[in-house]
């Protein structure tokens, strides 16, 4: 292939395209001053909601930042700038900040809303390129997301504009969550269905096998009862309980194997002579990942759950852990 294919002329204008954009958000970044301070404080003092606003393309990295910031810890929604004009401004309280994104500055159904935002008294903030555009000049802070040019050839698709605009709103939802000393445990609870959510919110309560699924005997079972009760069930093992119904010890498949090639009679021997004892517990307030770990380190595939009296309530598996993704 040479130097001058269709593929090669592609793949230099792709670079090309990716070194203005990120040119773009570094002069982003040059140029960041004390507005942008302000609007984080203003922000993190809010009392009512975060509210995100633009049209066309804006609208839809308005729509970003708005997840970006409920996921991280702020209440933030977006809101059409036509739709709001027609009714929907009624989702907005003298508490809420709401913040406006226009390249230009100058969107017709953006600007519209401003006066009726002023009525009902809540905060405005402008990320826009134009600082001496209607809404710049009529924003509480007004933060420049202005570029020299778009990334498109005829500099009107917008483009670098956009990523400019997304790179302010990243930069003030992050702030934001540090400000608010959000933490991983805070981000797991917003996506319970995330495999972090599940590391750090499933509990072994959620998730073990109780009641008669439980594989148990007691210390003077015979070995037979002992291998009947460990077969019917799906974990390979059973817990060993003496009379008063504490946890003893357990019996592993494996020590079933090792019994059998040790030769010798051993059907008649009891639970209590041939288990191990003290074997490794969880409780059910025990978080999922802390189980991983403990399976992982000791190279089992099974702990007991007892409760804290030292009596088994249940019983999970690594299997367990695998399906729910850890």
């Amino acid at each position: 292939m040479t130097a001058t294919s269709p593929n090669r002329n592609m793949t230099d204008a792709g670079k090309t395209i990716l070194e203005q954009e990120a040119q773009a958000i570094h002069l982003l970044a040059e140029r960041l001053d004390e507005s942008f301070a302000a609007a984080v404080e203003l922000l993190a003092s809010c009392k009512g909601k975060i509210i995100i606003s633009g049209m066309g393309k804006s609208g839809i990295i308005a729509q970003k930042i708005a997840a970006t910031m409920a996921s991280t810890g702020t209440t933030a929604l977006f809101l059409h700038p036509a739709d709001a004009a027609h009714g929907d401004l009624g989702i907005v309280g003298s508490d809420d900040i709401v913040i406006c994104l226009s390249k230009s500055g100058t969107t017709e159904e953006l600007n519209f809303i401003i006066p009726a935002l002023r009525h009902i008294g809540a905060s405005i903030i402008a990320l826009t390129g134009n600082l001496r555009s209607f809404l710049a000049l009529n924003a509480d802070i007004t933060l420049d997301t202005g570029i020299e040019k778009e990334a498109c050839p005829f500099d009107l698709a917008p483009t670098t504009s956009t990523t400019a605009m997304l790179a302010m709103g990243d930069a003030l939802a992050i702030c934001l969550m540090q400000q608010k000393n959000f933490t991983q445990r805070d981000f797991a609870l917003t996506h319970p269905k995330g495999s972090l959510g599940r590391r750090l919110t499933v509990k072994v309560s959620d998730m073990m096998t109780r009641e008669s699924a439980l594989p148990l005997v007691t210390e003077n079972a015979l070995i037979t009862d002992l291998i009947l009760e460990m077969t019917s069930k799906r974990y390979g093992v059973s817990a060993v309980v003496n009379d008063e119904g504490r946890l003893t010890g357990i019996f592993t498949d494996g020590d079933l194997r090792r019994l059998v090639q040790n030769g010798g009679e051993f059907l008649t021997l009891t639970a209590g002579s041939v288990m191990t004892a003290n074997p490794k517990t969880v409780s059910t307030s025990t978080l999922a990942r802390e189980c991983l770990d403990i399976l992982e380190t000791y190279r089992i595939t099974q702990l007991i759950v007892c409760d804290s009296e030292c009596r088994p309530v249940g019983m999970v598996h690594i299997h367990d852990l695998i399906t729910l993704g850890l």
